[in-house]
């Protein structure tokens, strides 16, 4: 069967919730693709003759979110440092004590604009909720800076992606699904850039202290 028509056969819905769930579950502070996710399935919304919905998309996405990092602020503010050191230990690559330290100074600094725009960012993107609970923040500020983000991020992502996908099949047309390809493989570019910053930061940060 072509790569179209397997694509094309995933039902809305089926999506909607892999994008909630991926997203949310990567919220509470295991290491997922959830931006990939949502790029591929905005990149699915944009091919010609698609029921799935691109609002429907950001909407589940921007649901995962928060209820993610809800549970993430929960989960952190019971259990503390202690659940930090243990994700750390599970997922070393991800959320070692390098990248701890990089994101606890940047939530010291600058507190929930760091929730807000971390949603940017994949670090800060998985580890935001935990780490607000485990510093005490206020929940209301962290719940408002928390869905305003997620509205950004999903809302923005997918407006972007579904633009770009309509205009790329003007050219890719029967190969379009190279689109996606193409966007999984950046995304697994970006995120490799992103954490190798994270972990310069860090050791710049404890060669100073």
């Amino acid at each position: 069967m072509h790569v179209d028509m397997l694509l094309m056969a995933i039902p809305p819905l089926a999506i909607y919730f892999l994008c909630a769930g991926v997203v949310g579950v990567e919220s509470i502070g295991v290491p997922l693709p959830g931006e990939i996710v949502l790029v591929g399935a905005a990149l699915l919304a944009a091919r010609p003759g698609s029921h799935i919905d691109p609002v429907a998309v950001a909407a589940s996405a921007t649901a995962g979110a928060i209820v993610g990092d809800s549970i993430g602020y929960s989960v952190g503010r019971r259990y503390g440092t202690g659940l930090l050191e243990r994700l750390g230990r599970r997922f070393p690559k991800h959320l070692g004590p390098a990248h701890l330290t990089v994101a606890r100074r940047i939530f010291d600094r600058h507190g929930v604009w760091a929730v807000l725009f971390g949603r940017f960012v994949a670090i800060l993107r998985i580890l935001a909720g935990p780490l607000a609970g485990t510093m005490r923040m206020r929940y209301p500020a962290f719940l408002a800076a928390n869905a305003t983000g997620a509205v950004l991020w999903a809302g923005g992502t997918v407006a972007l992606i579904y633009l770009l996908g309509i205009v790329a099949e003007t050219w890719l047309k029967r190969f379009s699904w190279i689109g996606l390809i193409v966007a999984v493989v950046g995304g697994l570019l970006v995120s490799r850039y992103v954490r190798h910053r994270v972990e310069r930061a860090a050791a710049r940060e404890e060669t100073a202290t």
